[in-house]
């Protein structure tokens, strides 16, 4: 089958690399003619592990390539998967469908065939009636329908996500729409990788329920790491505690400052406001995002108080180890790590920063922060070092050399992948989230 997927950013890029490994041919389709170009010469836009490899097997084979002319591209595609961004609207919150309109319309207008156009993109509800709407008034006579498929690929584990899935839901409103589905994911049904057949609507809510559900356990647990700081408790024992339950489940139970990425943020914000254009209040994720954002700057605060307080810690350095919002991605959407170093900045606190990949994506975003090749070389000098994202090399730092670097011992592990006795016992003053 030939499938054509218009957006080669994280979603467009991972899901066309792996359907072309499931043996369909697949072209990815992008107006950055960089970002094209840049692709035909095995270049990357994004960090995601393995992808690289999976890419170039694929172009090697000739299942997969990439093209700036959708007109041309989508000639004889029976699947054309919309994956274009839908980032948060400026003063309301709302998804910013432009991008999926504007692909929608190009689509209909240079449609050569019968086809079904599925948005991967993450839209609001009612989104896939818009798109039909749109293709529909092109006028195109071909025989058209419109699919919802939405994605639920972590980054930094993506390629795995997609070949071995929880689940696929597909929301169709007719067979013709489920028939083509069906052949797209036949060798995961094969796999027996469970498909949900939903509607159109539905579809659409799922993926938006999953990340507001998910981005609730995380702060959850966030609030109880507060409570178990004042109360004298361990918050990971209560995690293991409550995660033994198999009604709540151990996954999005660790505790740490804050959620951030492509999805949480602006799939929250986008659920609310589609909640509130249906008069239909949703007051646990309205909490979820106020208590997620006022998080990151918390953590700040709390490495100030780990140097003594605001007004001790000016002029002091911190370290930050980590900026990526999780580790295996280069992805610094809404990381907390961008308001902890703001708000150490504020308090005159000179931060110097590493990540093993996201420091390109950063400076522009941390214009006061310095970045280094490693992270001892910014540790040196420094009255405190702060563990952020918990990236595999930062989880055996020779703390002897950590500790001859740094102008004081101090270390403040944001996502506690460090024993407190083990740490202190070195001679260090020694941090964490929910733990004494």
């Amino acid at each position: 089958m030939k499938i054509a997927m218009v957006g080669s950013g994280y979603v467009g890029l991972v899901s066309g690399a792996c359907f072309a490994d499931f043996g369909h041919d697949v072209v990815c389709i992008d107006k950055d003619e960089r970002k094209i170009a840049a692709l035909h010469d095995g270049v990357m836009p994004i960090y995601e592990p393995g992808l690289d490899n999976l890419v170039a097997t694929n172009v090697e084979a000739g299942r997969l390539s990439f093209s700036t002319d959708l007109a041309e591209a989508i000639k004889g595609a029976q699947a054309i998967f919309i994956a274009v961004g839908t980032p948060s609207r400026r003063g309301d919150g709302h998804a910013d469908l432009t991008f999926v309109h504007q692909v929608a319309r190009e689509v209909g207008e240079n449609l050569a065939g019968e086809a079904v156009i599925v948005t991967k993109s993450t839209v609001p509800v009612g989104t896939g009636d818009e798109v039909e709407r749109i293709i529909r008034d092109t006028g195109t006579p071909h025989r058209f329908a419109v699919v919802s498929n939405p994605e639920f690929l972590r980054e930094g584990a993506a390629i795995g996500d997609f070949k071995r899935p929880d689940r696929i839901v597909i929301g169709a409103e007719d067979e013709f729409g489920q028939e083509i589905m069906r052949e797209v994911y036949r060798p995961l049904f094969l796999n027996e990788s469970p498909i949900l057949f939903t509607s159109r609507r539905t579809s659409e809510l799922i993926k938006y329920a999953a990340n507001a559900f998910l981005a609730t356990k995380i702060t959850f647990i966030n609030e109880m790491a507060d409570l178990c700081e004042k109360v004298g408790a361990n918050v990971q024992d209560v995690s293991r505690g409550i995660g033994m339950d198999n009604r709540i489940g151990s996954k999005f139970l660790h505790a740490g400052p804050g959620y951030g990425g492509s999805c949480f943020p602006k799939d929250t914000l986008a659920l609310l406001k589609t909640a509130e254009d249906f008069d239909s209040p949703t007051r646990i994720v309205e909490a979820v995002v106020k208590v997620n954002d006022s998080r990151k700057r918390a953590m700040g605060r709390k490495v100030l108080d780990a140097l003594g307080g605001a007004d001790a810690a000016r002029g002091k350095k911190a370290a930050l180890l980590g900026l990526t919002f999780k580790p295996n991605t280069d992805d610094m959407r809404d990381s907390p790590s961008i308001a902890i170093a703001q708000t150490l900045s504020d308090s005159g606190v000179k931060v110097a920063a590493f990540d093993p990949e996201g420091m390109e994506v950063a400076k522009p975003l941390m214009p006061d922060v310095a970045m280094h090749e490693d992270p001892y070389s910014a540790i040196k000098g420094a009255d405190v070092v702060v563990i952020v994202t918990e990236w595999n090399e930062f989880r055996a730092l020779d703390l002897g050399r950590v500790r001859e670097l740094a102008n004081e011992p101090v270390l403040v592990d944001l996502r506690n992948i460090y024993s407190a006795d083990d740490v202190r016992a070195r001679g260090f003053k020694y941090v964490s989230v929910g733990r004494l």
